[in-house]
């Protein structure tokens, strides 16, 4: 594939992300795109974000972030803050996530998402959010509409530029938790279960921010 071939690839893909979302806002108004991070990890948090683009955004490359490089994610991350009408990140730690399950503390996190940019909104004059489309998860007691939207990171611009929003976000968190507790390799497996990770386990023991009702086999 050509630089030119797959420039216009990424152009094609953007604008039918874009077109969904221009869709859904023709017949609700303000909308915005919710997503998640961290539901798989052994340590730390669940983070989710809600994000709510201009109809004039534009932000080629933004997809699924798990698709992208560390690098392409931060450098989103930048233009989607700074050209989002508003956004907000909800989490969920480990003892919430042993507490209730992690589908229910992934929602816990989405409900905050939600109601910090609907705030941040009205703060800048906007009448709030209007409607969300959230990638699979259906949420019960929102007071706005929902669509739940399958490989929604795949389909809407805005749940894709949400789990770019939510991955940066979890990954800056656990950079920093990888020099409170060095045994587990946290800056590279961000939490996940990686041979070093397990081995930090063996050797060390759980630290603070382990699910221990992830560990169950091995506790």
């Amino acid at each position: 594939m050509t630089n030119a071939e797959r420039e216009q690839k990424l152009i094609d893909r953007f604008r039918a992300m874009k077109e969904f979302d221009s869709e859904i806002i023709k017949n609700h108004g303000i909308v915005g795109g919710v997503d998640e991070v961290g539901r798989g990890p052994l340590a730390g948090p669940v983070v989710a974000a809600c994000v709510v683009l201009p109809e004039d955004f534009y932000g080629l490359g933004i997809d699924d972030s798990k698709k992208l490089s560390e690098k392409k994610r931060e450098e989103l991350y930048d233009r989607i803050i700074s050209g989002c009408m508003a956004y907000g990140a909800g989490s969920a730690d480990c003892e919430v996530i042993d507490e209730i399950n992690i589908l229910q503390a992934t929602k816990k996190a989405m409900k905050e998402a939600i109601t910090a940019a609907d705030e941040a909104l009205r703060l800048k004059g906007y009448s709030g959010l209007k409607h969300v489309l959230i990638d699979a998860v259906k949420i019960d007691g929102l007071s706005v509409s929902q669509s739940n939207i399958i490989k929604g990171d795949a389909t809407s611009l805005s749940i894709a530029a949400a789990s770019i929003v939510a991955k940066v976000t979890r990954d800056r968190q656990m950079l920093e938790y990888a020099k409170e507790y060095p045994h587990y390799a946290f800056e590279k497996n961000k939490g996940y279960g990686t041979a070093a990770h397990y081995e930090g386990i063996r050797e060390h023991g759980i630290c603070p921010i382990h699910r221990k009702s992830f560990l169950k086999n091995i506790l």
